[in-house]
């Protein structure tokens, strides 16, 4: 797991744990709001990580600070009948819910209530381990928003794109799978690592903005 320390470890994991639980459970509970009970019968309205954990997308967030959980399925039938946006705010509520996690780590060490620690290669202190949550959460958000499928920036920006440019959009989506895995596993391997160009500004602008550095 690219050497990580045992406190660097422990910090993952307890953020993993966290961070995907509430992810996947935010789109759930929203698309239960709306009227899709496709959530429910499926058994993911609850803040059971085992529901919602998925082992390869665990294993890369442990190494790479970005990953996936299981997606919560839903039916974009049953949430139009309630609302042309409410698969927008479905989509959305899981990265919202990251930065959600992300402003309440801190919090703790913007008021100063916590110092920032480096790893001490034991066990993780309190400002190291908010730190690392707020760092992954605020990844997992960026992460989930490029719009890509399976991410949750791909349904968002198809709920955003007016009708003509919906159709077109739509012509190309089968090949977004291929192009993602591409864009995460291939293309690094060549040098080009598009997904990190495009998180690392973000996420560093968000982690300034938060801390106030």
């Amino acid at each position: 797991m690219l050497n990580l320390s045992p406190d660097e470890l422990i910090c993952r994991v307890i953020t993993l744990v966290i961070a995907f639980t509430f992810h996947e459970f935010a789109h759930a509970a929203i698309a239960d709001r709306f009227g899709d009970m496709t959530p429910r019968e499926a058994g993911r309205l609850t803040l059971n990580p085992l529901v919602h954990l998925d082992i390869f997308g665990s294993l890369l967030l442990l190494v790479s600070g970005f990953g996936w959980a299981k997606p919560t399925p839903i039916n974009p039938a049953a949430l139009r009948q309630h609302s042309r946006y409410a698969l927008l705010w479905v989509s959305l509520a899981g990265p919202i819910s990251n930065l959600m996690l992300a402003i309440g780590a801190a919090i703790p060490i913007r008021l100063g209530l916590v110092k920032i620690t480096l790893p001490t290669g034991v066990l993780p202190t309190l400002g190291e381990f908010l730190y690392v949550f707020m760092i992954i959460n605020l990844s997992l958000m960026v992460f989930n928003l490029i719009p890509l499928p399976p991410l949750d920036g791909e349904k968002i920006l198809s709920s955003l794109l007016p009708d003509r440019a919906g159709a077109i959009y739509a012509k190309i989506q089968p090949y977004g799978p291929i192009l993602f895995l591409v864009l995460l596993f291939v293309a690094p391997l060549a040098g080009v690592d598009v997904i990190g160009w495009i998180m690392t500004p973000v996420v560093t602008g968000m982690r300034s903005l938060l801390l106030g550095v």
